[in-house]
């Protein structure tokens, strides 16, 4: 490759000559016009270009940049069409600078920003629900395209897979409710009454509630990093193009297996937690095991231990649609996917206790 300038009249010219290919370093325009100036008419001459790639196009765009940057004209009339066609399609898009979240400068914008991320967060997982919702009226309408092996396969990784996980907890909560019980108690001479406090604890709130948290750290992060490569990976715009709804295809599936899943699980959490305070307070309190089965059914009614499965069905559906939620709107970069399990637990969490909260304070107004 090889630049050179001439003057003609008042235009100073950029001779192009020779082949350009990468690997050989491209000069810098600054350096090739005529005292580093740019300021008047400047045209190129490309009459001896032979075969040329890229490198060409970095050139150019460096010569004009140099060239408006010092108020002067560029005349590019001489260039090869298809040069030209690279270059206006160069310069169509042009190069931002990434944009880096700034620190409120007081409170007050703080809470402002606060607010608006709270209302794009509330309408987006809002509208993603309803697209869910829409999605399910289509599979029993049979104009769904979900794939049925999908679901079976994401409900038993959601239900027998995670038994042994669900154990483990529901097991010490039970004993832990059991010890609670045992100091308290005990200082009343009302150790008989443990098993009221292990049935209502489990049977109504921790059951359910405990469950929902495994379960939004375990499978509802593991459907955000999912989706969230499948989107990286542009599997997602890929299903778009072969005119494949990406709900019905990936989101219903999850959504429906652990919508299913989790209040199943719950009742096997209900049953373990029980058995594992019957443990402690056979073993410390001296409480006969008929004394500890009759006792736990008298604080609870049928309605206790149906509301705890219906809180387990609500949050079942929280992370299922925060999980796919997060996985849909991954971003682009390396870190997206780490922060959309993060995002997907985080959320899940947040919503299953604001849910807990809400369905206590109606089952409280309706004297359920």
């Amino acid at each position: 490759m090889d630049v050179a300038t001439r003057q003609d009249g008042d235009i100073q010219v950029v001779v192009i000559d020779g082949d350009w290919r990468l690997g050989t370093p491209v000069p810098e325009a600054d350096a090739i016009l005529s005292n580093g100036e740019a300021s008047g008419a400047v045209a190129v001459d490309a009459r001896s270009l032979g075969e040329w790639d890229t490198s060409l196009l970095v050139f150019l765009l460096d010569l004009v940049e140099t060239v408006e940057a010092d108020g002067g004209t560029l005349d590019l009339d001489a260039l090869p069409e298809d040069v030209q066609r690279l270059l206006t399609m160069a310069r169509a898009v042009p190069e931002r600078d990434a944009e880096h979240d700034k620190p409120p400068e007081n409170w007050v914008e703080a809470i402002g920003q606060g607010a608006l991320d709270l209302w794009s967060g509330t309408t987006h997982f809002v509208q993603f629900t309803g697209e869910v919702a829409a999605s399910a009226g289509r599979v029993l309408t049979g104009r769904s395209e979900m794939r049925w092996r999908d679901f079976w396969w994401v409900l038993q990784n959601s239900s027998a897979s995670a038994l042994a996980i669900v154990t483990l907890i529901a097991f010490l909560v039970g004993l832990i409710l059991s010890f609670l019980g045992a100091v308290v108690l005990r200082r009343f001479g009302a150790d008989y009454y443990v098993s009221y406090l292990i049935s209502y604890g489990m049977l109504r709130e921790l059951g359910a509630l405990m469950t929902a948290i495994i379960m939004a750290g375990r499978t509802g992060a593991a459907f955000a990093a999912e989706l969230g490569s499948m989107k990286i990976s542009e599997e997602i715009d890929a299903l778009k193009t072969l005119g494949l709804s990406p709900i019905d295809v990936l989101v219903l599936p999850r959504v429906a297996a652990i919508f299913i899943a989790l209040p199943l699980l719950t009742i096997y959490a209900d049953l373990v937690g029980i058995f594992g305070g019957w443990v402690v307070a056979v073993q410390m309190l001296d409480v006969t095991t008929p004394q500890f089965f009759a006792g736990l059914t008298a604080p609870v009614t049928l309605a206790d231990a149906a509301l705890g499965v219906f809180k387990g069905t609500v949050y079942g559906a929280i992370v299922g649609l925060t999980g796919c939620l997060r996985g849909m709107r991954t971003g682009s970069d390396a870190a997206a996917v780490g922060d959309a399990a993060t995002s997907a637990v985080v959320t899940g969490i947040t919503l299953i206790v604001l849910a807990n909260a809400i369905i206590d304070w109606m089952a409280a107004l309706l004297d359920i």
